[in-house]
């Protein structure tokens, strides 16, 4: 991706009720703090004006997280009944998400489940972090679960690296970098969960690869273009083959759809309710109620 600026936003899907953008990374979604000028939040206003909300708190209404160093697929609902229906699917467990990653090391199993609870780290100087249960200072652990499967073996600068699959079935702040951290495969570039010792690469390689939200008016369905690809960084060279990508999103999407046409939930965390809508603009207290929500469906 060229270097972010104002005007270079990415769009992936649009439609009368829906955009999905391929989300820079090292990019805010939105900032109330004067003096940060570039977020999703003033990139969308720059190039959709005219839908903008001044009714909602961000101006838009993001139907889920990505973390600032994740880059790739964020879907924006344009209207509160677009945003209901993503909710919708979001409560119901019928939202997939996967992500790429390039992880330190060479993964030897072709397929991992990682199970570890994930909770706040209390400990000084570090709670800004999540961690595992069993950590000291680990506070309120909730059970997480994520898939990881390997696509290829190779080195990036040299040293010896996967590029995986990621598929959070639960969603919780930092999972996904949590979680291959605690596996001892830690994303490239995740300055943080490498305890301060990754900060070479020029970005965290975690990208938003896929998202499928099955809602009642329209499949929104997308794929980012893969950012993990020699050509986009030449440091990357893949050496091995484990799993074709266009085989595992396939068999993703055929999974997705079945579990919609039976009524069967996908595995995930519950929702709260959601804050009950009104023909009002939205009140701090649902400003933040919203953020709640959303903060509770950050999977990176």
């Amino acid at each position: 991706m060229e270097p972010v600026s104002l005007d270079n936003l990415s769009i992936l899907y649009q439609s009368a009720d829906f955009i999905v953008v391929n989300k820079h990374w090292d990019v805010r979604i939105d900032s109330k703090m004067w003096y940060e000028k570039l977020t999703l939040q003033s990139q969308l206003k720059h190039r959709f004006p005219e839908l903008a909300d001044p009714d909602t708190y961000y101006g838009f209404r993001f139907c889920h997280q990505l973390d600032f160093s994740t880059s790739g697929a964020l879907c924006v609902a344009l209207n509160k009944a677009a945003a209901g229906s993503a909710y919708k699917c979001f409560k119901e467990r019928m939202v997939t998400k996967a992500y790429l990653a390039l992880v330190r090391g060479h993964v030897q199993e072709a397929k991992l489940t990682i199970e570890y609870a994930i909770g706040k780290n209390t400990t000084e100087g570090m709670t800004h972090m999540m961690c595992i249960e069993g950590t000291e200072g680990c506070e309120n652990p909730k059970p997480c679960q994520s898939e990881l499967t390997v696509l290829e073996h190779g080195l990036y600068s040299g040293d010896p690296v996967s590029k995986v699959l990621l598929q959070p079935l639960t969603g919780r702040t930092h999972q996904l970098r949590v979680h291959c951290s605690a596996v001892g495969h830690p994303i490239v570039g995740d300055f943080t969960y490498s305890l301060k010792t990754d900060g070479g690469p020029f970005r965290m390689m975690l990208h938003a690869y896929y998202l499928r939200i099955p809602t009642a008016k329209e499949l929104v369905e997308v794929s980012a273009p893969d950012p993990f690809v020699p050509a986009l960084d030449s440091h990357w060279m893949p050496q091995q083959t484990v799993h074709r990508l266009d085989d595992l999103i396939q068999h993703l999407k055929e999974k997705s759809a079945w579990a919609e046409g039976t009524g069967s939930e996908a595995d995930g965390p519950q929702n709260p309710e959601a804050p009950q809508e009104v023909d009002t603009p939205e009140t701090e207290e649902q400003g933040t109620q919203c953020r709640e929500w959303l903060a509770e469906w950050a999977p990176e």
